[in-house]
């Protein structure tokens, strides 16, 4: 029989072995070599700017992983389980994610041309920056906001490319029209930014919003105006621009 220290001392050499760190190591040797490991224990494991294209990682748990800008492209993750993963930067083209768990996700920044998120819980899931997002894992406000946010970082361009999904969502979002007339405005494309705000100042008078109105119809007159052309351009702020548009747009921030 043994001595009762040897015997603890054997119980808990017993338990590191079978930790999830420990299986964690073996199952990321076994992907790397293999790039198949489905249904794998790789909970909060380390895999930053890994090539993982075309892996098999169906049904893998990935909890907590940080796949920063990882190449995952093609990669088969159905329903793997990727609740709070940090997938910031990765390449997702072509990448089959349908059925898995994105809740609370890091996707800023990544690559999402061709992925397929059918069926995807997508729910707090981080797309800021993120390119090529599917309409069907956004809502018109998600794009709104994203688009928002995108101009507030002097990204007129990547912020039109957002309002034009919220369209595609909501073709009535009137203030999505405004907010992308104040980005065309930005990038000194005055007969677009005319269009948008005319839109939006029709929009909101039928949709009774004296207030984003009035701050559109500001905005219109102003386009209107004519340019002197002894001044010289001066890119305008995107919230900032004629004052009220800012807290106009930001109202609608869902």
């Amino acid at each position: 029989m043994k001595p009762p220290i040897l015997a603890t001392l054997a119980l808990l050499i017993t338990l590191c072995l079978t930790t999830p760190a420990a299986a964690n190591s073996e199952n990321t040797r076994q992907l790397l070599a293999t790039k198949e490991c489905q249904s794998c224990e790789l909970s909060g494991v380390g895999l930053v700017l890994t090539n993982l294209a075309g892996v098999n990682l169906s049904g893998a748990n990935l909890s907590g992983a940080n796949l920063s800008r990882a190449n995952l492209s093609g990669a088969d993750l159905r329903n793997a389980n990727l609740n709070g993963a940090s997938l910031f930067g990765a390449n997702l083209d072509g990448a089959n994610l349908s059925g898995a768990n994105l809740s609370v996700a890091d996707l800023r920044d990544s690559y999402l041309g061709n992925t397929d998120f059918t069926g995807a819980d997508m729910s707090g899931a981080n797309l800021q920056g993120a390119i090529g997002i599917p309409a069907q894992i956004g809502k018109a406000g998600d794009f709104y906001s994203w688009g928002i946010a995108q101009g507030q970082k002097g990204d007129p361009k990547g912020a039109i490319a957002y309002f034009n999904q919220a369209l595609s969502i909501n073709p009535n979002f009137a203030a999505a029209y405004l907010a992308r007339g104040v980005a065309h405005y930005q990038l000194f494309e005055r007969p677009a930014a005319l269009q948008d705000a005319q839109q939006a100042e029709k929009l909101f008078l039928a949709q009774g919003n004296t207030q984003a109105y009035q701050t559109a119809q500001a905005f219109v007159k102003e386009l209107q105006t004519p340019q002197n052309a002894s001044q010289p351009k001066k890119k305008p702020s995107f919230m900032n621009f004629l004052g009220s548009i800012g807290s106009v747009l930001l109202q609608f921030l869902l």
